[in-house]
């Protein structure tokens, strides 16, 4: 059950590094419909989310159930790589410096455990992917607005769609809001709630809450590339015998920074040491 909470907010992240497969001249026609539209940026993603292989090197602000943590982080051909830089605000100590100096040349030295650690993202990825694919037909759509290039649309379960697992029922008692780009087809802003209490097996292997809400940005970097910049999620419930459930998380992404494609898990560690001391000496 957590993970569809999650998986709310995450399922993008697979999917936003790709190079758009429309041209800036389309834009949409006054005869689509919100569904029709809502369908051909889901396409949009789902198709060109392996056209870019472009690398970064970025900051992450992380606050999970009100502890603060703040990364840097590189990606590589192999995976990425992070270091962890500040705890709820305040640098790391010499002790905690040497921890992360461990951590990370284990990864380097030992390349199955980073090989094991991107086979679970990858998995967590496919199954967040099959989730994205079931938005056009697990909601309705309707437009809501328009600012600039920016499209809103407004979207609510659609009464014929069957889900077909626990977690698609949990993803099929959203509503909320979708804004798009309009002539690249994008992603820009998703947000939902859920609105009813979702029960499992009639509340004996737990329930998730009402009003349990998430939100997702990502913007534009270079033309046509674009990042997940902003991912919050919050809800509540309870698991099977009478355990909280509390998913409560932030994250921000910036201060984002091209890096070679052909870079390796060596350098990135290299990047990041230099980036701590750097950053020591300011």
């Amino acid at each position: 059950m957590l993970f569809v909470g999650r998986c709310a907010i995450t399922v993008l992240i697979a999917l936003l590094p790709a190079a758009t497969a429309f041209s800036q001249s389309d834009s949409v026609d006054r005869g689509t419909s919100a569904n029709d539209l809502a369908r051909a940026v889901v396409a949009n993603e789902l198709k060109s989310q392996d056209a870019n292989h472009s690398r970064w090197m970025y900051h992450v602000d992380r606050d999970e159930q009100g502890k603060k943590k703040a990364k840097e982080v590189v990606q590589t051909g192999q995976g990425s790589l992070d270091r962890l830089v500040a705890l709820d605000g305040r640098p790391l100590t010499a002790n905690e410096q040497q921890q992360e100096n461990k951590r990370i040349e284990s990864l380097v030295r030992n390349p199955q455990e980073q090989q094991r650690l991107e086979q679970t993202k990858r998995k967590d990825a496919e199954q967040c992917k099959a989730f994205f694919q079931m938005i056009p037909n697990a909601f309705t759509f309707s437009y809501a607005g328009r600012e600039g290039n920016l499209i809103e649309l407004s979207y609510k379960p659609n009464p014929n769609f069957q889900p077909s697992s626990r977690e698609a029922r949990v993803f099929h008692e959203m509503e909320g809001e979708m804004w798009v780009h309009e002539t690249q087809r994008r992603l820009v802003r998703l947000r939902g709630q859920l609105i009813a209490d979702v029960k499992f097996a009639g509340g004996l292997l737990g329930h998730l809450e009402k009003g349990g809400h998430f939100n997702v940005e990502q913007t534009e970097l270079l033309p046509t590339r674009w990042e997940l910049t902003v991912m919050e999620v919050d809800m509540k419930g309870k698991a099977l015998f009478f355990k909280t459930i509390a998913v409560q998380e932030k994250e921000h992404r910036s201060d984002f920074r091209t890096v070679p494609d052909s870079l390796t898990l060596s350098e990135a560690a290299d990047m990041l040491t230099k980036q701590v001391i750097a950053a020591a000496n300011q």
